[in-house]
């Protein structure tokens, strides 16, 4: 049921209670009840306009004014004297009575009658400005100061609140009155005033041919009333027995309940001591539910929101909207599973995510509604029922699903991704190869993974990186966002194209005898660089933070669906840190970062950071905590590598470059150990050593 609110009260002169009505936007069905109401249309149901007749409120006999009851003036006589004050607070009674009686002429002039006021007193009185609503209500609160001066005033109804001073000379200084919000009374009310009725054989076939008994209709006190020249089922809302409220349902699917009434579950007594509740949306659902063998159901009384609110949820005295939650909140606490079983619309699933927020989403279950015909779903209980019987709905019940929570999952909700793990059907499970035989064994590229590279200065960290990721490009077809500072633009590209094309660039010394690449390989080269690579760069003086470098990572992997990162080198980044934080707990923080960033889009990261200055150094590699910063360098990475060129003649080739893998997380992707490539320096490429290569 879909319910929008009118604050229209309806007073009619045979039914003295009041009514709220409210409507829907989902047609109803007539049949049978349209054949009742049309066959008995003179009796029952015309189509004139509904006219409001005001009925008045019990009479004070101490009111003086005239009120008006049923569209008629009437008078009546004050039999009580209101005393006068004996003694004045001002000692100069004169000039009090002189300001007394020239402020109550301008009192007058605006409609106020101040002929039971005095000065230093509160007084209620009608206001001129509403006349005090339907009810003739006396809601206009005046207060004139001691020396009879000034005065001022302020309605309380809701729909007026007019307010306002004046005084009798100039200079007087009224006191401010603060508007308090009027107090809202709950009405009691009985089936003798509401003159409810049992349901015709009309109605008793309407439900029928939706499945709901006789039996649970009579359980349920499902009755009837007159209203104006039709008959409108009524759902009765009792609580330990006692009727609490109605609420109403005419031919049009039109909905309105009694006005002023405490806001309560529909069924309310079915879920006393109950550890197990359902909460569906409209009271069809929970009649439809208990026909599945389900009384432990109550449905919510105001229907659904359009959407799931962005705001916080506000505290119980202001939660007006789900008030009827925290007037059943005794119910509530003591249910241990609560089944979210509201309609498969958005308001209806935004209702459950409502409910979910204020009940604890940590005890909450819901439901998944089956197919009636084709690729259509039941849309609620009551269709479930109609459809496909009483049997499926409770299948529905007995199968319902955790709530989900953001942040907690069952590996079920896994199953898929780990199906294609394990028949390696999404291509990298086992890594993606390095392009070096030797190193194959070590070291393979998974994605989502991070690995810091370090080595000491010119060992060839950057040279090596940019090697990998060309071979992973050729192999793969990955492209990757680089983010190089201690690199220009024209250099970073002259070593990836002498890479690619193995030609160098330059007829320079290091090119040696070899021929440098053609003007064609160069055209073509650039096309392959804009292709590829995309360039993370700050291009003013300021220096980049990691944030920004992930941010702007992002974008490439969803504009351009990179696969690689890389970030080097870490010395080169802004590195700004609350006072208050250790740089071990900011190296923290920022690699969990660039863990999360790797993890959710799939992209392998690699960050280049250096060692510390290395004291007694001896010419070996470097370890993973010699890094410059903190041991979380080694304690998060996934693979952490350290590059080493050999600078000693006599310990092998000068261009001989060891690439030790000192961790890796994942044993499908490598183990640790060391390989040995050779280093062209004409081209920049890397080549396995003839005595590590494998087979």
């Amino acid at each position: 049921m879909r319910l929008r609110y009118s604050h229209t009260l309806i007073l009619l002169h045979n039914f003295p209670s009041k009514l709220i009505t409210m409507s829907t936007q989902t047609s109803f069905n007539p049949t049978p009840l349209k054949k009742c109401l049309s066959s008995q249309r003179n009796r029952f149901y015309t189509r004139k306009p509904l006219s409001t007749v005001f009925c008045s409120k019990p009479i004070s006999q101490n009111d003086s004014l005239p009120l008006k009851t049923n569209g008629y003036s009437r008078s009546y006589t004050s039999n009580v004297t209101v005393p006068r004050p004996v003694h004045l607070e001002n000692p100069n009674e004169a000039k009090v009575e002189m300001q007394f009686e020239l402020l109550k002429k301008k009192l007058k002039a605006i409609g106020i009658d101040t002929a039971i006021c005095v000065p230093g007193q509160y007084s209620h009185l009608l206001c001129p400005n509403c006349q005090g609503g339907d009810s003739i209500e006396k809601s206009l609160s005046l207060f004139i100061e001691n020396d009879g001066g000034s005065a001022v005033w302020v309605c309380h109804r809701g729909t007026c609140g007019w307010k306002g001073s004046t005084q009798a000379f100039a200079g007087s200084r009224p006191l401010p009155i603060k508007k308090s919000k009027p107090v809202k009374k709950t009405r009691e009310i009985t089936e003798e005033e509401l003159q409810l009725e049992p349901l015709c054989n009309e109605l008793l076939a309407y439900f029928a041919e939706r499945l709901i008994s006789k039996e649970t209709l009579q359980r349920n006190a499902v009755m009837q009333r007159k209203y104006y020249d039709q008959i409108v089922i009524a759902f009765t809302y009792h609580h330990n027995g006692a009727l609490i409220s109605c609420k109403y349902r005419d031919i049009d699917k039109k909905f309105w309940q009694e006005a002023d009434t405490k806001k309560i579950f529909y069924g309310l007594d079915d879920i006393e001591g109950e550890s197990d509740i359902i909460i569906v949306e409209g009271e069809m659902d929970k009649l439809a539910m208990e026909e599945a063998g389900f009384r432990n159901c109550v449905s919510v009384p105001d229907g659904a929101p359009p959407a799931v609110s962005t705001k916080e949820l506000p505290p119980e005295e202001q939660d007006t909207k789900y008030q009827y939650l925290w007037n059943c909140k005794d119910q509530l606490t003591q249910a241990s599973r609560i089944i979210l079983a509201t309609d498969g619309d958005q308001p209806g699933q935004a209702l459950a995510e409502e409910l979910a927020r204020r009940l604890g989403k940590e005890r909450c279950w819901r439901v998944r509604w089956p197919k009636k015909r084709g690729d259509v779903n039941c849309k609620d209980a009551n269709e479930v029922l109609m459809y496909l019987g009483p049997q499926a709905l409770k299948e529905v019940i007995e199968n319902a699903e955790l709530y989900p929570i953001s942040g907690l999952f069952n590996f079920r909700d896994y199953f898929d991704e780990i199906d294609a793990y394990y028949h390696q059907t999404l291509g990298y499970e086992l890594g993606v190869p390095t392009g070096w035989k030797n190193l194959n064994e070590l070291y393979n590229v998974v994605p989502g993974e991070l690995t810091i590279v370090t080595g000491v200065p010119n060992s060839g960290k950057s040279e090596w990186i940019d090697a990998l990721i060309c071979n992973l490009n050729r192999d793969a077809g990955w492209t990757f966002a680089l983010c190089s500072m201690e690199n220009k633009v024209r250099e970073h590209a002259r070593k990836l194209l002498e890479k690619h094309i193995k030609k160098p660039f330059f007829e320079a010394r290091y090119g040696e005898n070899v021929e440098r690449m053609s003007v064609e390989e160069f055209q073509q080269g650039k096309i392959w660089l804009n292709d590829n690579f995309h360039l993370i760069r700050c291009e003013d003086d300021s220096l980049p933070n990691v944030k920004w470098v992930l941010d702007l990572a992002k974008a490439a992997v969803l504009r351009h669906g990179v696969r690689g990162l890389v970030i080097d080198p870490y010395n080169e980044l802004d590195h700004q840190r609350p006072s208050n934080q250790t740089e071990t707990e900011y190296v923290s923080q920022m690699l969990t970062l660039i863990k999360r960033f790797a993890q959710h889009h799939g992209c392998h990261v690699w960050f280049v950071a250096h060692p510390r200055q290395l004291q007694n150094w001896v010419g070996g590699p470097p370890n993973l905590y010699d890094i410059s910063g903190s041991a979380h360098f080694i304690n998060k990475c996934d693979n952490g590598i350290v590059i080493h060129r050999n600078r000693n003649p006599d310990a092998g080739p000068i261009d001989q470059v060891q690439v030790c893998v000192r961790k890796v997380r994942n044993k499908v992707a490598g183990t640790i150990g060391e390989a040995i490539l050779l280093y062209n320096r004409v081209t920049g490429e890397f080549m396995p050593a003839d005595n590590d290569m494998k087979a």
